[in-house]
């Protein structure tokens, strides 16, 4: 069993900036991918960003791209969103997972999840 936990969400202006964190309970695998998706009220859990644990390869959500940056400290099993420039649409919990597969997409293929930290964006 792994225990993600993160951190750093919070309320922010629009044009504004987070950053968050999660950090997994066990080392990580090089087959491993960590990532990030978000929920918001009415609509369906929506991926955000993933990184491959070997290669550090990265990949995003159209509607994040240019302004999020996922990164990863293989040393602390943790990995971090870097958010800039957010919008009132980018209000969400974000969860962040760990899948056994390399690039992982879809929630499907993640084994574990945390329970999530909420980013309000104010217009």
């Amino acid at each position: 069993q792994v225990q993600l936990v993160e951190s750093g969400g919070g309320l922010v202006q629009a044009g504004g900036s987070l950053s968050l964190s999660c950090s997994a309970s066990r080392r990580t695998s090089r087959t491993d991918s960590m990532g990030w998706f978000r929920s918001a009220p009415g609509k369906e859990r929506e991926f955000v960003a993933t990184i491959t644990w070997n290669g550090g390869i990265e990949h995003y959500a159209d509607s994040v791209k240019g302004r999020f940056t996922i990164s990863r400290d293989s040393a602390k099993n943790t990995i971090y969103l870097q958010m800039n420039r957010l919008k009132p649409e980018d209000t969400a919990v974000y969860y962040c997972a760990l899948a056994q597969t390399a690039l992982a997409l879809r929630p499907e293929m993640y084994s574990y999840w945390g329970r999530g930290t909420q980013v309000t964006v104010s217009s």
